[in-house]
């Protein structure tokens, strides 16, 4: 289930997106956060399994050519069960878009489409 990222789930996004190698560090994660916590174009969700069982964050961006997946990670006990595939139709199906990539994201972002299973 596809949660709005509030404050109080800070640790737990931080905790994930340090899955990501471009979030390894203590300094690139708070502003990673402090950007989805400060510019509303920026909007982070987390993916729950289960009662406050957090697995997964999706963090997006709104521009002029359209909503942009910036952020996606799962919790690597979770991976390959399709989880970033739910968390992606999800979030278009809220958002009613359909994502685009960055030259960072594109590319799985399509392998997700294609496969549904990632």
């Amino acid at each position: 289930m596809l949660v709005p990222y509030k404050h109080e789930y800070e640790k737990i996004a931080m905790g994930l997106l340090s899955f990501m190698p471009s979030e390894k560090t203590i300094k690139r994660l708070k502003q990673t956060m402090d950007q989805y916590e400060k510019d509303p174009n920026f909007h982070l969700f987390l993916w729950k399994k289960k009662v406050n069982d957090f697995i997964g964050v999706i963090g997006v961006e709104k521009t002029e050519e359209g909503v942009v997946l910036r952020n996606l990670c799962v919790n690597p006990s979770h991976r390959n069960e399709g989880i970033a595939t739910e968390m992606i139709n999800s979030v278009e199906n809220r958002l009613n878009v359909s994502l685009l990539g960055t030259k960072h994201t594109k590319e799985f972002l399509e392998y997700c489409k294609r496969e549904e299973g990632c």
